[in-house]
């Protein structure tokens, strides 16, 4: 019972204090009220845990952001987390600022784009409601698989982000993966189908996160069911690190001559290079190479990412590869 007090006094503390949250919106997050919030983050202060550990002067936050952007050319939001903080942790703070910050990004008369997993199932359950008039949120991938269908899964979540919205919900009902490109192909010319795709087209924000093919907590799409033994081997012999959108990339980014990418139903990375702000929401230390492939095939534009993460992504990026991907993505500037 006293660790788990503890635990709620840090993270109320964090929020209050690093991700500027009204005292409302922390009571709703750690399901209690205003008030018991208020006297969180006082023992906080008196226990001098906002002094010693979340002082915003021993962050690196503001420093790896700026050393990411100027890396990779992208908008990069380093959310402080503490090095002892555990996986989910880590992952529900990034995810309450990547959900801070689609509310202040996704306005009327806007399409949102969404791809489903685990990362973006946490960001789910962090949106505060906010009322738009004539906006849309279309799923980025089929969700089906040869075990399950996956689709309430998929449905649930791409639904959770219409009602925080009040948006209009198109829903993706295709297989991850087709068994053959030739179906695909097919399916990709009847009018249902095309009528989803679109609406991905006509997005103004793509919102995903990045898959680790390894890593202490797989990714959904490594975990269920969607790949047999078979397309891990050859996924493996391939070089790829990990996917975006259930598309598969190599560590430098290439994507376009994996055999699994087409039978995928998620947009390509020149395709979601078209949507003018793409959103790339990562926690975890098995995300770094994935997220270097991301950003090396040009697929980012606005970053979330917790400061452990961050590091490694710096440490893991090679400078030509680096500077010429920053070339690559548009300037912040050029998109404002």
């Amino acid at each position: 019972m006293y660790v788990e007090r503890e635990q709620d006094v840090l993270r109320a503390a964090s929020m209050y204090y690093l991700q500027d949250l009204k005292m409302e919106v922390i009571a709703r997050h750690l399901g209690t009220s205003r008030s018991t919030v208020s006297r969180l983050i006082k023992r906080a202060r008196q226990a001098g845990l906002v002094e010693i550990t979340l002082r915003p002067a021993s962050t690196r936050a503001p420093g790896l952001g700026r050393s990411v952007a100027a890396t990779f050319g992208v908008d990069a939001y380093v959310v402080p987390v503490p090095d002892s903080a555990s996986h989910i942790e880590r992952l529900d703070q990034v995810s309450m600022t990547a959900a801070r910050l689609l509310s202040s990004w996704f306005d009327s008369d806007m399409v949102m784009g969404v791809a489903w997993g685990t990362t973006l199932a946490s960001v789910s359950r962090y949106l505060t409601p906010k009322p738009t008039r004539g906006s849309h949120v279309v799923q980025l991938n089929g969700a089906a698989n040869m075990r399950t269908s996956g689709i309430e899964y998929a449905s649930d979540l791409i639904s959770s982000f219409g009602t925080a919205f009040g948006a209009a919900v198109h829903h993706f009902s295709v297989p991850a993966f087709f068994d053959y490109p030739d179906t695909k192909r097919a399916m990709w010319r009847e009018r249902s189908v095309m009528r989803v795709l679109d609406m991905q087209r006509r997005a103004d924000i793509a919102v995903f996160s990045v898959g680790a093919v390894a890593g202490a907590v797989p990714s959904h799409v490594y975990s269920a069911g969607y790949l047999d033994d078979a397309d891990v081997r050859l996924l493996h012999d391939e070089g790829v690190v990990g996917d975006v959108c259930t598309v598969f990339l190599r560590a430098d980014g290439s994507w376009q001559d994996v055999h699994l990418n087409e039978r995928a139903t998620g947009p390509t990375p020149e395709e979601l290079q078209r949507v003018p702000r793409r959103v790339c929401v990562v926690a975890g230390d098995n995300k770094v190479a994935p997220l270097l492939a991301a950003l090396r095939a040009g697929v980012v534009t606005d970053l979330v990412v917790d400061e452990l993460t961050a590091t490694g992504l710096l440490d893991a990026a090679e400078p030509p590869l680096s500077r010429r991907t920053a070339r690559r993505t548009p300037d912040a500037s050029a998109r404002a």
